[in-house]
């Protein structure tokens, strides 16, 4: 995996016990070098991933949970190591898995790495802007087709028929994470709690459950420089269940010039080129073969369910969960903005 954001130091990032992590490498990684060089990729604001680069240019990537207040069911990485290697022979591009260590002794928490696969990660209009008109019109369509490919992969076939239940998706979906938001919310917020008993009053009937990434977007792919995905990441909030929830947050991610309610400020699918919120829908439902037309109810729990991760995330960065960071403060206000959009959307079902 590759991420141009890494931050480079001299020291090693709070998170990597490097004579732990380096003596792992040697008995799972039998061609590195050492000494190891760590770096932080930035970025994430979930479970932690650092690159990690040996003496002779070898790199790899390595994911571990946050410093504290780790949530009971999250950030499991043995449950995203499987995940990613039982996708490795399918047509859904992820990076190679090198191996998984559940020793806590060695590294204070569990951590699997992966190979390191080259691309562009793009997060906001100026990443976007380093591709060509025809790279982003590329990389949408390649958005929507691989996302097809995720949710046409048989679950049972590839050994992850266990992963999770497969009926009742958004009913679970809203139990899950209605049960984080009042376990880490910093304020009454009662936005929250109308769009969550709304959304649970109407749910759509789920169709046959497939393999749902949970947190499906643009920035979440590595790129090609022609646009193609060269992998897909973040696996953690992956299970079994309705697919439709993985188009309706990628919608709510998908900014369009004049958005009343953008979850992206500086969104990189304002940049020319990107296709539609209507084309990527025509997009997946001809390489799916999915009917789409209650995807507004996805769209509505889409922004729902963004605003109480972010306000998890939001918690754990004012405990100190994920290290030395700073410039969070704005995530009190974002989570508001999105439980708005959230009603908002769901106005639109009327």
């Amino acid at each position: 995996m590759a991420d141009t954001s890494a931050i480079e130091t001299s020291e090693v990032p709070e998170g990597i016990d490097p004579d732990g992590v380096t003596a792992w490498f040697e008995s799972h990684a039998p061609e590195v070098e050492p000494p190891l060089r760590f770096a932080l990729i930035a970025g994430g604001r979930s479970n932690l991933t650092y690159r990690v680069t040996d003496t002779g240019g070898r790199s790899w990537v390595l994911r571990r949970p946050p410093l504290g207040q780790v949530l009971a069911t999250a950030h499991d990485m043995g449950r995203e190591h499987r995940i990613i290697s039982a996708l490795a022979p399918t047509d859904v591009p992820v990076a190679p898995t090198i191996g998984l260590c559940t020793d806590d002794t060695v590294n204070g928490a569990p951590f699997y790495v992966m190979g390191y696969v080259d691309g562009l990660v793009v997060r906001d209009r100026a990443g976007a802007e380093r591709l060509g008109t025809d790279q982003r019109r590329h990389a949408g369509r390649q958005l929507a087709d691989v996302l097809a490919r995720i949710h046409a992969v048989d679950p049972d076939a590839v050994g992850l028929g266990e992963l999770g239940r497969r009926e009742g998706y958004i009913e679970r979906q809203l139990r899950r994470w209605y049960g984080q938001w009042q376990s880490s919310k910093t304020r009454d917020l009662p936005v929250v709690d109308e769009v969550h008993d709304a959304l649970a009053a109407r749910v759509p009937q789920q169709g046959a459950a497939t393999i749902v990434h949970g947190d499906y977007r643009l920035d979440n792919c590595l790129l090609e420089p022609d646009g193609a995905i060269a992998a897909v990441l973040d696996w953690e909030l992956c299970t079994l269940g309705d697919p439709l929830a993985d188009v309706g947050l990628l919608l709510v991610y998908w900014t369009e010039p004049g958005d009343a309610h953008p979850a992206l400020l500086d969104s990189p699918t304002l940049a020319e080129g990107f296709p539609t919120r209507a084309q990527l829908m025509d997009r997946y439902a001809a390489a799916s073969g999915r009917d789409v037309s209650a995807v507004d109810y996805y769209v509505a729990f889409g922004y729902w369910k963004l605003a109480c991760i972010l306000e998890g995330v939001y918690a754990r960065y004012r405990g100190g969960a994920m290290g030395a960071a700073s410039g969070f403060e704005g995530f009190s206000g974002q989570v508001e903005l999105l439980a708005e959009a959230a009603r908002a959307a769901l106005a639109r079902l009327d």
